[in-house]
């Protein structure tokens, strides 16, 4: 890339590592690198939303065979819709712009979760292989989705490494945690690190429970969620006591203020 031939754009970025290269190039892929943070970066779970992907429940989701997805019954596809619509339309009273990923999925009841199959940060997105099986595919369908959008893919997950949304946790804007269980792997957690490699990320494992087996597993994001930058509502009954005590150190960013993330208000619950 060359600087005199125009302002960047965000399709100059490319599907690699941002930050790879020397002298000018270098020079020009940090410059691509802010751009990208600035219009689609994401490492925060409290920051205002700015852009949002959402997909409408469809004839998948009201699936015939609800057992097979863990759900209770089969869904009410028109009571979905509305309740879809309303969130879209809360979203956007709020100021965010709404992307809608519409490619068909069939057979996938899951899809209309599409915080799983991919992980956005400053330097692009990563596309993750899902670890439930019955998954398997919706990330080539959000990867187009976002391409369509110019949201530059910072890299992906190959076999044997798996990795889902739910199990990905930004405490702070430099610590990923990785949830690792079922559903997340020990393969997944390194491939992360490769690609946040030089990102001033730190990325740290957190064992999950059993709690159920493979079939009721639990997400790290079942077990914890942040409402502020120092402060989250927990699980404790579940949550590993390494990782809780880890959220009650002050950060290394202002040691001498408040905890990382605080549990306040926690309450007992009869299941997560």
């Amino acid at each position: 890339m060359n600087l005199d031939r125009g302002p960047l754009t965000i399709f100059d970025a490319i599907s690699e590592p941002i930050l790879h290269g020397k002298g000018e190039e270098w020079f020009d892929l940090c410059r691509v690198g802010t751009l990208v943070a600035a219009i689609f970066g994401c490492q925060s779970m409290v920051e205002p939303l700015r852009i949002v992907l959402v997909r409408r429940p469809d004839a998948s989701f009201a699936t015939s065979e609800p057992k097979v997805w863990g759900y209770t019954g089969r869904p009410n596809l028109e009571a979905a819709g509305k309740e879809h619509d309303a969130f879209v339309a809360l979203l956007r009273v709020s100021g965010v712009e709404v992307w809608y990923h519409d490619e068909p999925q069939k057979g996938k009841a899951d899809a209309i979760f599409v915080h799983d199959p991919v992980i956005v940060t400053d330097r692009g997105a990563i596309i993750l292989r899902m670890g439930k099986e019955l998954r398997r595919g919706e990330e080539a369908s959000i990867a187009k989705a976002l391409d369509e959008h110019g949201v530059p893919v910072l890299g992906s997950l190959r076999s044997p490494a798996t990795a889902e949304g739910g199990d990905l946790l930004w405490v702070r804007h430099d610590f990923l945690a990785v949830g690792q269980g079922f559903r997340t792997n020990a393969k997944g957690l390194l491939r992360l690190r490769e690609l946040l490699e030089g990102s001033g990320v730190q990325v740290e494992p957190v064992p999950l429970p059993d709690y159920k087996g493979p079939e009721a597993c639990l997400h790290l994001m079942s077990l914890i969620s942040l409402v502020d930058e120092d402060l989250a509502v927990i699980y404790p009954r579940l949550l590993p006591a390494p990782f809780h005590m880890t959220l009650k150190k002050p950060s290394r960013r202002n040691d001498s203020r408040t905890p990382a993330v605080e549990s306040v208000r926690t309450r007992e619950m009869r299941s997560p």
